[in-house]
């Protein structure tokens, strides 16, 4: 009888520890984009961090730190990309060197989503591996199928598109360098709460 009560007993305690458990609202992290602030508006940026980690957790640390800022989008070709990214066009004069640097290692490959309008890509130079850029992106323009299995789609553009077309509608000297220097203001991550709503 004594052994019937205890167990009883447990029992009860243990249904009101499953169902004071169960009442609890487990907090879900929200999703992270990228808000990257540039003197002709914002652009906001879905990282797939899934698909692509290597570069999601490098570009997230580069919109965190800073590295971004002050610099400008120095190639830019209509209907198919706007490139930035480049260290060596912050503070700078000449446009020479401009798409020669970057910051940090090479990003091994991690080739295998789509270049949609909107898409963010890592640009790279002819190594084998296809290995990409430690910074400089390009937004795409249109579909751009030619680049697929050949470049790193990280991430697309949720909102700001508007802004990256005007950038690309920009007047450019001989080598696509728009003539007006358009500049990466300020980058921060975000959650999906941050995102205007249209």
């Amino acid at each position: 009888m004594k052994h019937t009560f205890i167990m009883r007993s447990l029992l009860a305690v243990l249904v009101l520890a499953v169902m004071f458990s169960c009442s609890k609202e487990e907090k879900v992290p929200a999703d992270e984009y990228i808000k990257m602030e540039t003197s002709l508006g914002t652009i906001y940026i879905d990282l797939f961090e899934a698909e692509t980690p290597l570069h999601a957790a490098n570009y997230k640390k580069l919109a965190e730190d800073g590295s971004l800022e002050g610099i400008y989008f120095h190639r830019v070709i209509p209907g198919f990309v706007v490139q930035g990214g480049d260290p060596l066009t912050r503070d700078n004069n000449t446009r020479q060197d401009d798409g020669t640097g970057s910051i940090g290692e090479r990003i091994p490959a991690e080739i295998g989503q789509p270049h949609l309008r909107g898409a963010l890509g890592a640009a790279r130079d002819n190594n084998p591996e296809k290995k990409s850029n430690g910074s400089q992106f390009y937004f795409c323009l249109a579909r751009l199928g030619q680049l697929d299995g050949n470049y790193t789609v990280f991430g697309t553009v949720v909102d700001g598109m508007d802004v990256v077309d005007k950038i690309a509608a920009l007047e450019r000297d001989p080598r696509d360098n728009p003539l007006e220097s358009v500049i990466i203001q300020k980058t921060s991550m975000i959650s999906s709460e941050d995102i205007p709503e249209k």
